[in-house]
Parts: C-alpha cells; structure tokens; sequence
C-alpha cells in the first residue's frame, strides 16, 4: 500500500507517530512562512504542514506549486494542533511533512470540489467523476451501499434466495416503451431490456423457488423527471403458497428493518388505507400523510349534503365536484398572497379555472371571495362541514375551494395542498410517514394508441395482477368495478413500492388478456410460454418491487434521485459525460441489417 493511514482516520491518540497519506489536494494555504495543505480521500480530509526553516527548503518550494486535485503521497509525523478545527474529526492533529511526492498533477477542476459547489447541474454531470469526489454525493452512493447491504441482510434472514434473470429479454406491449436491442445472430428481430422481471419472476415460483428476491436493473423508455431514469433499481421479490397479507407484513418488516439499521429510526406500524379513501381524502394514490388539510366535500360525488347549489353561482351549480381544504394560519393571508395562489393552480401544470376562498377570521367573522351568493350564515355551515369530517377549521384558519369534474378537482386540489404543505414547512424531509394503499381498480378504461378513436380496457398496475376473488364475477358485467388484488407502499407522498397477488390459474389469465383486447392468437404468442407453466403446477404467488433509487433518495432526504445514482442521465436520456447515446458505425449496422435513419 502507497498510505499506511487514510486522510479521515488520524487523532490525538496517533500523535508522535510516522504516518504516509495519499489522496487529492484540496486547498493549499500559504502564509509566507508557514504552509498548510488540506488532503482528502474518500474517508475524510486532513491538514499537512510545512514551515520553512523547519521543514527542507526543496520541500517547501515544492509544496508551493501544488495545486487543487494533485494527487501526493505525503510522509510526516502527526502532531496536535495549535488552533484546532472541531467541524472535522481529524481535527486536532495535523501532520508534519517530511516527504511529499506527486503522483499525479492536475488540471484546474471546472467547478469547486466542495460541498457548495459553484457548478451547476451540467457542469457536474459533464464532469461526473470530479462530481462523485464531493463529500455530499460521496455520502449518497455510501447510503445507499448500505441500503443494498441491509437489504440482503433482512431478505437472507428471511429465506429468500437471490436469483439473476436474463437482460435480454422479449418485448410485450403492455407498460412503458421497451428499449430494443438488435440480433446480428437473427436479423430483423430484436430483443427487450427488461421493464423489470415480473414473468421470470413467476416463472421461479413455478419451479419451486417459493422466496426470490433480486436488486436489479430494470429499464424504461419514458419521460424523466426528477424521480426518474431509463434505467433504474429495483428491489424485486416474490413468494409462493402466500395472501396479500403475509406480503404486506414480509415487506412492512423490510422498511422498517431498513429506517432502523440505516438511520436509526423506530418507524411504527404502517397503516392502511383504501384506494378510494386516498382519492376522497387526498386526490392522490400516493398521499403525503406528514400532516393534515384533507378533503372535505361541499358538493360531491358521495352520499353528502349539496352546501352549494341553489344559490345562483353557476360556478359551483354546474360543478360535479366542489372540494376544499382548510390551511392553518392561513386567514392572515393578504389579498395580494391569494391571488398568487389562484394564479399558481390556474397555470397549465394544475389547470384550474380558479379558486374560492373564506377567510375564518379570529373573531370568528367570515369573509370570501363569493359573499354575493352565499350568506355567513351558509359560510359557517361549510366550516361545520369541515369540523364535521375530521378536520378541525379554527378561527384564523383559511379555507380554499376547486370545483369542476370529480377527477380533475381532485388532481387540481392535491397539488394544491402539497404546495401549501411545502409553503408552511410541513413537509419536513428528516420526518417519515409510511402507508399501505390497498384495493386498486384493476383496470382503467382509455384510448387505445394504436386505434385512435376507439377505448379499451388497460391493467392498472400489469395483466398478470389478480382481481379481488369475490371480484372475479364482476369481470364479465362491470370491470371498471372489479379490484385488484394489489398494494402499494408509500412514504412522504412518494410510491416506493408496488406489486400485488398474481393470477396463477391458465384460464383466468387468458380471460384477463380478453378483457384487454389480445386476441388468443396475440396472448399465445407473447406470453404463451407464462399460459403453458401455469399448466405445470402452479403454486399460489405474489410479490412486490420497490424502487431502490426512490428509496435513497427519500432516506437521504433528497427531491431527486440523480445524486444517489453514479452515473445518471439528464432529463433528456443522455449521459452528457461520455456523449450517449451516440450513433455507430456504417459497418455496424450493416452487420445488424439496419438502414441509416435518412
């Protein structure tokens, strides 16, 4: 080994000793006389000194040309500080150089290598090896080897066994655009990176291995957001001769077992909540449940007296759906902050046509925005509205109202609601609430792409997802009221986790491709080799994958999930580092038998 130390590991109990070190300078701090360098490496970063008179002149000139990112390997004796730093924990030593050698000189870095960096997002990923020597995205990638770590550590407690399936799999037209790969060995076919590995993973139940699990890669041709990549990780499992149940209760312990071991947290019992609960009380299938301000209905789609209508405001007459929330504190808003605020849920992100107000003041008066048509006397009845359904709508309190068709209210209100979660610091990233969403529709009804024109039904979560049993009748005369036996796990408002209780029986799986729209010919074709197992034993099954860089990114308390990635892509797919994608050469796709796009 060049070091006998690491840069992060040196203390008052190494004082006196001879010590070498290597790693990149960080900044060299000269004082005519004395000269301090900072090095790092991945473990920390300690302070060199040199002064002259004491230290070799060669030496010391020498250290005066270093520059930031040099990489040295220094040799001297710790001693203790005489103006110690207690912001790092090498902190009351540092070392006396007796010899320094550069192993290797550097360019000037295009941004700093510091915590606060002064590159920008570009820059960085440009840049993503210098990016990854900072101590903030260093700390992610070590979190989130611990997550990993401690996830094998809980699944291998529990009997699960880890088992690679194939990357180059077959394309099926259900989900998100597969990315394609060419065979020169059978041209003009093509195979699929996975989507993820849901039919092998089946596949392993029928062969008997009733407990799998994978950290996979799994790849999506789609749009990206701050939450996502065309190519991610999953945390894939599966378990045979199981209920919804036993998943919820394995997969509970695996959070928890990871809030504990990788942050110290006691995360309680995850409660429950049904699909439909979610929409009616959050608008959302994956509710931030950090704090309050749930919906309450003044006109709605459910059995509840209409507080609305009749009062001649055709805005809320003609509405299908008129559904507010109640802001803490927030009757001190002025007009100018609600007008901001109807301004926001207008743009075409939210798409609201406007926004009601009423202000509870703390006299207990009522001022809205609608006072031409509705009375105090009407205004109180909503605030009872409010205290009625759990909610609790005290003087100083603001009431915000969207209304219009059920569904996009609904939408328009959520964002709403996490923007003032946001605004009123409600959406604390170092708290954590986790839930379980149950009883998902299995299917949703939509455009078919490929028939402009014409609707069909679509799985909600994957065609393999089994409907509720006292469902299954349902399927022939109401299937947009069938559910699903499926569950998601969400926390902060973030789905992390999702899976279900698959379909394990050949005929139940071929009506459900019916219902679809495959034709038998379309399902044998491409999933006729799933029909044929279930044929050979098929045991009860289910599973769930959770969204392994999702899960960082929540633990780290981050927005996006880019810094707990090595080497992400931008928001356009591409990796700006090494250029990719790129085209290839004539020869190639000659070899290939793929013509040149003109």
């Amino acid at each position: 080994m060049l070091r006998t130390h690491t840069c992060g590991e040196l203390r008052l109990s190494n004082v006196d000793q001879q010590v070498t070190l290597a790693g990149w300078v960080q900044t060299v701090r000269d004082k005519g006389g004395v000269l301090w360098i900072d090095l790092r490496d991945r473990y920390g970063l300690v302070q060199l000194i040199l002064e002259e008179g004491v230290s070799a002149s060669n030496l010391f000139e020498a250290a005066r040309t270093l520059g930031r990112e040099y990489v040295v390997k220094a040799t001297g004796k710790v001693v203790e500080r005489k103006s110690k730093n207690p912001n790092i924990p090498t902190g009351d030593i540092e070392v006396r150089v007796t010899a320094l050698d550069v192993l290797n000189p550097a360019k000037l870095p295009p941004f700093l290598i510091e915590d606060d960096t002064d590159g920008g997002d570009d820059l960085r990923m440009k840049y993503r090896y210098l990016d990854l020597r900072r101590n903030t995205v260093r700390r992610n990638l070590e979190l989130r080897h611990k997550m990993a770590q401690q996830t094998r550590i809980y699944m291998d407690g529990q009997g699960f066994i880890e088992v690679e399936t194939p990357v180059l799999i077959k394309s099926t037209p259900e989900g998100a655009r597969d990315f394609v790969v060419p065979s020169r060995m059978n041209p003009g076919e093509f195979y699929a990176l996975p989507q993820s590995p849901q039919t092998f993973k089946q596949l392993l139940m029928v062969s008997g291995f009733d407990r799998y699990y994978q950290i996979v890669k799994c790849f999506r041709d789609e749009d990206l957001r701050a939450d996502r990549q065309p190519e991610f990780t999953q945390i894939d499992c599966e378990m045979s001769f199981i209920e919804q149940e036993d998943i919820l209760q394995m997969f509970e312990g695996l959070v928890r077992h990871l809030f504990k071991t990788v942050k110290n947290i006691d995360l309680p019992e995850v409660p429950r909540m049904t699909y439909a609960e979610a929409m009616s009380l959050y608008g959302s299938d994956k509710p931030d449940t950090r704090f309050g301000m749930k919906f309450v209905e003044l006109k709605g789609t459910f059995d509840t007296v209409d507080l609305t209508s009749g009062k001649n405001f055709g805005v809320f007459d003609s509405a299908e759906l008129v559904v507010g929330i109640c802001v803490p504190g927030g009757a001190s808003y002025t007009r100018k902050q609600i007008d901001e605020l109807t301004e926001w849920v207008k743009r075409p992100q939210i798409g609201a046509k406007g926004l009601i107000y009423v202000r509870y003041n703390e006299d207990r008066t009522l001022k809205s925005s609608v006072d031409k048509f509705y009375s105090e006397d009407d205004l109180m009845q909503w605030v009872a509205r409010f205290n009625g359904e759990g909610e609790t709508c005290q003087p100083g309190d603001l009431i915000l109202i969207i209304s219009g068709e059920a569904a996009k209210a609904r939408k328009q209100l959520s964002e709403l609601r996490l923007e003032m979660g946001s605004r009123l610091g409600l959406r604390k990233p170092d708290e954590f609430k986790a839930l379980w969403v149950l009883d998902f529709p299995l299917l949703e009804y939509g455009e078919d792409e490929h028939r402009p024109g014409e609707g069909r039904w679509f799985a909600m979560h994957h065609p393999f997802t089994s409907p509720k049993p006292e469902d299954i009748p349902l399927l022939d005369t109401d299937p947009g009221a069938v559910r699903a036996n499926a569950y998601d796990m969400v926390i902060n408002g973030t789905e992390v986790g999702g899976g279900s209780i698959r379909i394990f029986q050949r005929e139940l799986q071929a009506r459900m491709f019916a219902l679809l729209g495959f034709s038998p010919e379309e399902a044998k074709a491409q999933f006729g080799f799933l029909m044929d197992a279930f044929e050979f034993g098929a045991p009860p099954h289910g599973g769930i994958a959770f969204g392994f860089d999702r899960l960082c990114s929540i633990f780290g308390g981050a927005d996006s999930i880019r810094d707990f990635i090595a080497f992400p892509k931008n928001n356009s797919g591409r990796d700006v580092m090494i250029d990719s994608p790129s085209v290839i050469s004539q020869a190639q796709l000659d070899e290939l038998k793929i013509k040149p796009v003109a």
